[in-house]
């Protein structure tokens, strides 16, 4: 079961994502349950397999502003580096970026 506890351990800024749930923990964890299946993560993975930087990018940053408004600091901070490099179009492998993703949301998804 998810509490505040948990998400503090796994790195989240709690205090900012409360505050922007007008403090309604439940309001907070039932938007984090909806972040964990964030279609966004499948696609990325799709586009970036796909070598389609554009479309990437867009994935990208609608993870980035997803898990950045809930303060879900271990998704974000990869989300963003991965975002910035995209945004280039420029090349390059971006598995390790994508698969720390992945993981953070797996192990946030876990704590549900």
């Amino acid at each position: 079961m998810l509490t505040v506890e948990k998400l503090k351990e796994y790195g989240a800024d709690v205090k900012t994502g409360l505050s922007r749930c007008m403090n309604n923990e439940a309001f907070y964890f039932r938007l984090i349950g909806m972040a964990v299946k964030e279609p966004s993560v499948a696609a990325l993975g799709e586009a970036l397999d796909a070598g389609d930087l554009k479309k990437a990018f867009e994935e990208a940053h609608k993870l980035k502003g997803v898990m950045g408004n809930l303060s879900l600091t271990p998704v974000f901070e990869p989300a963003s580096k991965l975002t910035e490099l995209l945004r280039a179009e420029t090349a390059g492998d971006y598995a390790a970026l994508y698969n720390e993703i992945v993981a953070k949301v797996k192990e946030l998804a876990e704590m549900i």
